[in-house]
């Protein structure tokens, strides 16, 4: 279970911008053991924050979150992060790059073992073939199955996933969509998912978290109500009318936050 309560939070001169200029204000959200959750919003509404504080990459400047009751200080091997710039060593495998997690002091993971995991999720992924490959060597899709199976390795209960497929082209980005979900059916784990596309939120989620513009906030959630596993028959899901709801139900709720804050008036 997380809880995130009354998170806030400020960027600092450190990082080059104005003190006291808040990136998220007073944001309280539970997200349910094995449920899938996406942040949707504009640029600049603090999704990828919130993540990151969630992870403990990033302390809240007011606020805290609770994972199964503890508070969050730090990153910890019941979570990963799944980058969208794929950030592999370029020097390292897809074999070694998948299994890096698992060399960390925290995990201290036999070196066999290592090597045994990371093989497994390489081949759940497909990639059973390009364990020798470096990430030079791999396309953008195979590189981003890298990058999921290095976060997998350490076999995690929370799964973090900013912006994982938003590098990818379209066709290889609904493609990656499908073989999430076929990884992950058959599991309990708990997911959340930055995102800045509409129809992608609707297809994976059981909630989606709608951010307002900076500072950010819940605007609303919206519960996703439909048949799983939605991999099976994704065309036709998405075109249902139910889907098509969704879309325009929250393009509005979107549209209408966007409009109000317009510089140009």
């Amino acid at each position: 279970m997380i809880e995130i309560a009354a998170i806030t939070h400020h960027f600092d001169a450190q990082h080059g911008r104005q003190r006291g200029a808040n990136v998220l204000e007073g944001v309280s959200l539970s997200i349910a053991d094995g449920e899938f959750v996406s942040f949707l919003g504009p640029s600049g509404c603090g999704k990828t924050t919130l993540l990151r504080i969630i992870d403990g990459l990033v302390q809240p400047s007011a606020g805290q979150v609770l994972i199964d009751g503890t508070p969050v200080r730090g990153p910890a091997p019941s979570r990963a992060m799944v980058f969208q710039e794929f950030n592999l060593l370029p020097w390292r495998s897809a074999q070694k790059n998948a299994q890096f997690g698992l060399e960390l002091e925290i995990q201290k993971a036999a070196r066999p073992r290592r090597a045994e995991v990371a093989g497994e999720n390489l081949a759940k992924l497909g990639l059973k073939a390009f364990g020798d490959y470096f990430p030079h060597q791999l396309s953008g899709g195979m590189k981003q199955r890298v990058g999921i199976a290095r976060a997998l390795s350490t076999s995690p209960k929370y799964l973090l996933m900013d912006e994982p497929f938003g590098a990818l082209d379209p066709m290889i980005r609904e493609l990656m969509q499908l073989e999430l979900l076929k990884l992950l059916g058959a599991e309990n784990r708990t997911i959340v998912f930055v995102t800045h596309s509409i129809e992608e939120a609707i297809f994976l989620s059981d909630r989606i978290v709608i951010f307002g513009a900076r500072p950010g906030r819940i605007l609303e959630t919206v519960e996703i109500d439909l048949p799983r596993p939605r991999w099976v028959d994704d065309e036709k899901i998405k075109a249902s009318a139910t889907f098509v709801a969704y879309r325009q139900k929250i393009w509005h709720l979107l549209k209408e936050e966007l409009q109000r804050t317009d510089p140009r008036g």
